[in-house]
């Protein structure tokens, strides 16, 4: 019999060091801490990053770059909201990080999108590897 249950998603207890690492990193490219420069994207990205956007258009490293350089070319203030985190490891130094994340916008609207996110950790330092929204349909 097929259920329609979700999956139970909770991170095993060896990964929680992982998990605080990498959930603090979320959501990628909107934590200044981390960087806001072209420079700083480039380094945490993997050379053969890319992404699904919440659209379903894959989109490259470049391409990404990009976007991002033009983005923190202004300051936009942007609230977004975290929760649901798992972290599950799919080979040596490489996890796969899951949550929810919503976005609000100054009109009062909210977008909820399931994000994924596969992290690598090369030399001490964590490397986006790829990553994928998916727009919640309430």
């Amino acid at each position: 019999m097929i259920s329609d249950r979700p999956p139970e998603l909770i991170t095993p207890l060896d990964l929680t060091d992982v998990l605080t690492e990498l959930s603090c990193r979320e959501p990628i490219f909107h934590r200044r801490e981390f960087g806001t420069t072209r420079d700083d994207f480039e380094r945490m990205t993997a050379d053969d990053f890319w992404e699904v956007g919440a659209s379903g258009r894959h989109y490259s490293r470049a391409f990404v770059l990009n976007e991002l350089e033009k983005r923190f070319a202004t300051t936009p203030e942007e609230v977004w909201e975290t929760s649901d985190f798992r972290c599950q490891k799919l080979a040596s130094d490489v996890y796969l990080l899951t949550y929810t994340l919503v976005q609000s916008s100054e009109e009062g609207d909210k977008r909820r999108t399931r994000r994924a996110t596969i992290w690598r950790r090369e030399g001490g330092e964590w490397k986006i590897v790829y990553h994928q929204g998916t727009v919640i349909q309430d």
